[in-house]
């Protein structure tokens, strides 16, 4: 089944890369728009925002901030109840979006919550267990969850810049964004590929393909959606080539070619549903035990503060 985005519609931005790309997301939607962030520097003038204070901790935990999110979840849940769908943006590479991004879906569950979340590079390794943690419950909460892997599309292109790889997966989450309501987006688990400019559209669409491969194993790609940017300056016959390249890859009853004539230049952008296993739950050493036999804390970890009065013994 494919997601229904109904009116009205709030875009949330957690941390920095998050708030960008909502207020981005806002414009091209023609939205409201909501920034939450540990960090004030976050906000912009003329969006609403809600601050989770870590009280004066200067370099808090992903624990410590999540911990204080739950303090000012009443806040939250006053700005998001009039909405009928929810966009939620968040890097899981940052503390804030790992921390803050369980919080926030955990309260959009009951309201169409369609979540994109950055994964960090494999170098950064102290992120990669709280990123895994996270979208775990991010999946478990949202109607439809929308991955870009960092370290995935480095790995394709191992010449990048990590700012260059930022500017790419942003990009191409507002290419999604931007057809939110005119395309369809599955109820599950989706992948989102893409390219860095300057290739032909036929290398364009191997990048995707082997960015895609690198997050799942073949068997778990349902259905593929192909959004062409630039398509109405691509010769027919390429566009023709990388449909038989696609259909004879993925099947041609699941893949399906949006074109898109915003752009001046040329490349594709790949939005893959997965059933199954992918590479982010490996993240978690734990991850691989089947859910069933799994006991898990229904309030992710976090530190709070008890209050208890208790004397040193010696």
């Amino acid at each position: 089944m494919s997601f229904q985005v109904k009116e009205p519609i709030l875009v949330i931005g957690l941390g920095g890369i998050g708030s960008k790309l909502a207020i981005k997301a806002k414009d091209s939607l023609n939205s409201d728009c909501l920034l939450i962030s540990n960090d004030e520097k976050d906000f912009t003038s003329g969006n609403p925002s809600v601050h989770v204070s870590t009280k004066g901790v200067v370099n808090p935990s992903v624990q410590l901030i999540r911990g204080s999110a739950y303090n000012v979840s009443d806040e939250i849940k006053s700005k998001i109840e009039e909405y009928s769908t929810i966009i939620l943006m968040s890097n899981l590479a940052g503390k804030a979006g790992s921390a803050i991004a369980p919080v926030v879906s955990e309260m959009c569950k009951d309201k169409g919550l369609v979540s994109f979340a950055i994964m960090p590079f494999k170098y950064e390794k102290d992120r990669i267990f709280n990123s895994g943690i996270s979208l775990k419950r991010i999946r478990e909460n949202s109607k439809c969850t929308v991955v870009l892997d960092n370290d995935s599309l480095l790995e394709s292109n191992p010449d990048l810049s990590p700012k260059t790889c930022y500017d790419i997966a942003n990009s191409a989450i507002m290419h999604v964004v931007e057809s939110i309501g005119s395309s369809e987006i599955s109820n599950e688990t989706n992948i989102l590929t893409t390219s860095k400019a300057g290739q032909n559209i036929e290398d364009s669409l191997r990048d995707s393909l082997k960015m895609l491969y690198g997050n799942a194993p073949p068997n778990a790609v349902k259905r593929s959606m192909l959004y062409v940017v630039g398509g109405g300056n691509i010769p027919v016959g390429i566009l023709n080539s990388i449909t038989n390249i696609t259909g004879g890859i993925l099947n041609d009853a699941n893949s399906q070619i949006d074109m898109s004539s915003t752009s001046e230049e040329s490349k594709v952008v790949m939005l893959s549903s997965i059933q199954g296993m992918t590479k982010f739950d490996n993240y978690d050493p734990l991850g691989m035990i089947p859910q069933e036999d799994t006991l898990d804390w229904s309030t992710p970890d976090c530190s709070i503060d008890c209050k208890l009065d208790l004397y040193q013994l010696e």
